[in-house]
């Protein structure tokens, strides 16, 4: 099975991430897991640091030209804004942010001297070490010809309806637009509105993040035990997000308002089983169906504000603002592409689980073979 582990800080030398299980012989291509980390800087109400970083990779281990050799893979994307921080010694850090890993993380780490230590790796920095590890787990997924993109749905309460659109119109869509949503260029522009007059009040904006999984085969996944419920995976790997508090598959809470004739996906067969609707997202009893599996989920408005909410000053315990730090009015946009990257590895691992083998040409035979896909659309 596919692992990884991430290292780093947001101003240190750099962000690592460690694979192993990645299967020997997939051709790694370097300018697509740079692609994807581009993805993840861009966006309409991004701060002043994706105008210092320019993040690629460099491969340390686990590939052999050009190819994996199923041994574990480090990449490194080093930090430029480290030159700048290396030899200062910042004030120490003793306001913390109210929805951030500050005040906990300070006390249950015993870095009451300064939250720095704690403010460097609960960043969102991170994410740039996820990215670069899923976006490596994506090509793994290409080779099958499984899919993942995202949208946003709702940009701080304006929704935007894509229900009467195909999935390749709203991928194209949103792909094209500067807020990553598949929309017209009139709601477009009460985004940016929306986000222009947030920065101006020193405030930030959240939103919600359509992700779908297309071409994604049935029976991955299992009923069998709850570990292997591949929607408690998807989940579990999309609120280790930072600033992620929610997720639902399908109908997601409109279930409650929908009765049972309406809400399930009845079934067709025409020489093979299908679906006219899918609102269970492509998943029951824990497994993939066959038909796209579709989830969505809610980034809260970052927590760090350039006009500052009431904290404590954990030495004084008096009153104050919380400190500000050079961050996003706004990264929803950014937030799809981290959630894309962290559920490759829980994808690839369903399918390396029921097709499993070290090397790629095998779980391709495997996957071939599998006589039961015939009877699926």
């Amino acid at each position: 099975m596919i692992e990884y582990i991430t290292a780093g800080e947001s101003h240190g030398k750099g962000m690592i991430v460690i694979i192993k299980g990645i299967p020997s012989n997939l051709i790694i291509d370097e300018n697509f897991i740079n692609s994807e980390l581009s993805r993840r800087q861009k966006g309409y109400g991004r701060g002043a640091r994706m105008k210092i970083e320019t993040d690629k990779v460099e491969i340390l281990s686990g590939v052999w030209k050009g190819k994996t050799t199923g041994s574990p893979i480090t990449i490194v994307i080093w930090n430029k804004d480290y030159e700048n921080w290396k030899d200062k010694a910042p004030t120490p850090i003793l306001e913390p942010r109210p929805g951030h890993a500050d005040l906990i993380g300070g006390y249950k780490f015993n870095h009451l001297d300064d939250l720095r230590k704690v403010l460097e790796r609960s960043s969102a920095r991170e994410t740039a070490a996820r990215v670069a590890g899923g976006s490596l787990v994506k090509l793994l997924l290409k080779e099958f010809g499984i899919e993942i993109f995202s949208h946003v749905v709702n940009w701080g309460g304006i929704e935007i309806d894509t229900s009467h659109l195909p999935l390749e119109e709203i991928k194209n869509l949103a792909f094209q637009s500067e807020i990553q949503s598949a929309c017209d260029k009139t709601t477009e522009e009460r985004v940016k509105k929306l986000i222009d007059e947030a920065k101006q009040n020193g405030d930030t904006v959240g939103g919600i993040i359509e992700v779908i999984v297309n071409n994604v085969p049935p029976f991955l996944g299992s009923y069998q035990t709850y570990q292997e419920k591949l929607d408690a995976k998807i989940a579990e790997a999309v609120l280790s997000i930072q600033a992620v508090k929610g997720i639902e598959f399908g109908l997601g809470f409109k279930y409650a308002y929908t009765s049972g004739k309406k809400a399930h996906d009845e079934i067709f067969y025409d020489g093979k089983y299908y679906r006219k609707t899918n609102n269970a997202g492509g998943i029951e009893g824990g497994m993939s169906n066959g038909s796209p599996i579709v989830f969505r989920a809610v980034m809260k408005p970052i927590p760090t504000l350039m006009s500052p909410l009431s904290t404590v000053n954990i030495s004084s315990k008096e009153k104050v603002e919380a400190i500000k730090e050079r961050s996003d009015v706004t990264a929803v946009g950014a937030c799809g592409v981290v959630i894309e990257n962290s559920i490759a590895f829980v994808i690839a691992n369903a399918l390396i689980s029921r097709y499993g083998g070290d090397d790629l040409n095998l779980i391709k035979e495997n996957f071939n073979n599998d006589k039961s896909l015939k009877y699926f659309r």
